[in-house]
C-alpha cells in the first residue's frame, strides 16, 4: 500500500490490530446489560409492546453507564450511555401519555370487546364511533320513559349498556330490550336522513339502566364520510331488528299448541293494537290484491279456473279470554283474531298449503316451478 492511501483504505486494507487480548473478563453490569438488552429487543408491536422494549432498554443502558463508570472507568462511556438513558425514559413517557389520553370508560371497552373485537374491528375506527356519541354513558332510572309513543321525535340512535327496558304499544307489551341491543334501531331505519317523525311505540325502563346514544345529525355525518363505519352499523342494526321480530314471533301463540310464522301476510295484523272487523277484511284484502294479481298470465303448464273462495270458518268469534285463564301473562299476544278471517291461516292445514293459495307459481314464491 502507498503512504498516499485514504484512512478508510487503511482501515479496510490494514485492520489495526490487538497487540494483546485481556485475561480478566469485564465486571458483571456489563453482561447484565448485555442480557436485558437482549431480552428488551424481543418485545412485541403495539403500544404495549413499545412500552417493555423501552423499559428494558433503558435498564440495560443504565448498566452499561454504570459498567463505564466503576469498570471500564471511561467518561465517554458513561455519558453515552446516561444519554441513550434519557431518550428511552422520553420515549416511555410519551407512550403512557398516549395511553392514557386514549383510554375509555369500562363500560367502553366492555362494548368493544362484546360487539366490536369478534367482528376485528379495528381500535382506531372504534375510537372514531365512541368519539360520534361524546363518550358520555346516560342512565335511566325504574319506570322512567325513555320515548313515549307519538311524542318524543326521533333524532338519535341509542345502545343499552345495562338493564332492561320494556317496549309497548297503547299498553299492550311487545317485546325487551336487553344489554348490548339498540333501543330504537326499527325507529332509526323507518327514516331517512332528510324526513322528520316520532316514536310508534314506549319504552320505558323496568331496572335501572346504562346507555349511549349518537345524535342522529353527526352520525349521519360519520356514516357518509366512513364507508367502513356504515357498512358496520348496517350489519350491527340489520341484526338487532331481526332479533326484535323473533322475540315479537316468540309471543304468538294459539291454545292447541301451534307455532305461527311471523312472515305470513295474515298474521301481520296482531302486530298492533286490535283493530275493527272493516279494518282487518280491508287489510286482507290488500294483502291478497298484492298476491293474486287481477290477470294471471297463462303457462304452458296448465291454465286453471281461479279457485272457489274457502268456506266460512268454523271458528265463531268470541271475547278474548283473560290471559290468566290461559296460562299466560298479560304480554302475550293471542291468535283467535285469526279464526274470524277469511281465508287465514286457520283455514289450512299446513303453511304451504296456505302459501300455494296465496303464492300461486307464477310468482315465483312457492313450488318446484
Amino acid at each position: 500500500m502507498s503512504r498516499n492511501s485514504s484512512p478508510w483504505d487503511q482501515l479496510l486494507f490494514q485492520p489495526p490490530l490487538c497487540e494483546g487480548w485481556k485475561q480478566n473478563v469485564e465486571g458483571a453490569a456489563y453482561h447484565l446489560g448485555n442480557c436485558i438488552l437482549l431480552l428488551g429487543y424481543m418485545g412485541g408491536s403495539g403500544i404495549f409492546g413499545s412500552i417493555y422494549i423501552f423499559s428494558l432498554l433503558a435498564t440495560g443502558y443504565i448498566c452499561y453507564a454504570l459498567w463505564g463508570w466503576l469498570n471500564a472507568c471511561g467518561l465517554d462511556i458513561f455519558i453515552w450511555n446516561m444519554l441513550l438513558v434519557m431518550a428511552c425514559i422520553l420515549q416511555l413517557a410519551h407512550l403512557i401519555y398516549r395511553l392514557h389520553k386514549h383510554t375509555f370508560l369500562e363500560e367502553f371497552d366492555l362494548l368493544y370487546k362484546t360487539l366490536c373485537q369478534p367482528l376485528q374491528v379495528p381500535f382506531e375506527v372504534y375510537k372514531e364511533i365512541v368519539k360520534c356519541c361524546e363518550e358520555k354513558v346516560l342512565s335511566l332510572a325504574r319506570d322512567q320513559n325513555y320515548a313515549v309513543e307519538g311524542k318524543t321525535p326521533i333524532n338519535r340512535l341509542s345502545l343499552l349498556l345495562s338493564g332492561r327496558v320494556r317496549v309497548s304499544q297503547d299498553g299492550q307489551f311487545l317485546h325487551y330490550v336487553f344489554p348490548y341491543q339498540f333501543l330504537d334501531s326499527p325507529e332509526w331505519e323507518s327514516l331517512r336522513p332528510s324526513e322528520e317523525g316520532t316514536f310508534q311505540v314506549t319504552l320505558t325502563a323496568e331496572t335501572d339502566c346504562s346507555y349511549i346514544t349518537w345524535p342522529r345529525r353527526k352520525l349521519y355525518l360519520l356514516l357518509a364520510k366512513d364507508r367502513y363505519i356504515a357498512r358496520l352499523f348496517s350489519a350491527f342494526l340489520g341484526y338487532d331488528i331481526s332479533e326484535k321480530l323473533y322475540a315479537l314471533n316468540d309471543k304468538l301463540f294459539a291454545k292447541f299448541g301451534l307455532r305461527f310464522d311471523i312472515r305470513l301476510p295474515s298474521l301481520h295484523h296482531v302486530l298492533g293494537p286490535a283493530s275493527s272487523e272493516a279494518e282487518a277484511e280491508k287489510e286482507l284484502y290488500e294483502w291478497e290484491e298484492l298476491a293474486v294479481p287481477h290477470r294471471p298470465m297463462p303457462t304452458f303448464v296448465q291454465t286453471a279456473a281461479s279457485a272457489p273462495p274457502p268456506p266460512p270458518s268454523a271458528h265463531p268469534k268470541a271475547p278474548r279470554p283473560d290471559s290468566a285463564l290461559l296460562g299466560e301473562d298479560s304480554t302475550s299476544l293471542v291468535l283467535e283474531d285469526f279464526a274470524e278471517l277469511s281465508g287465514s291461516f286457520m283455514d289450512y292445514v299446513s303453511e304451504g298449503e296456505y302459501m300455494k293459495k296465496h303464492f300461486p307459481p307464477c310468482l315465483g314464491l312457492g313450488g318446484d316451478g
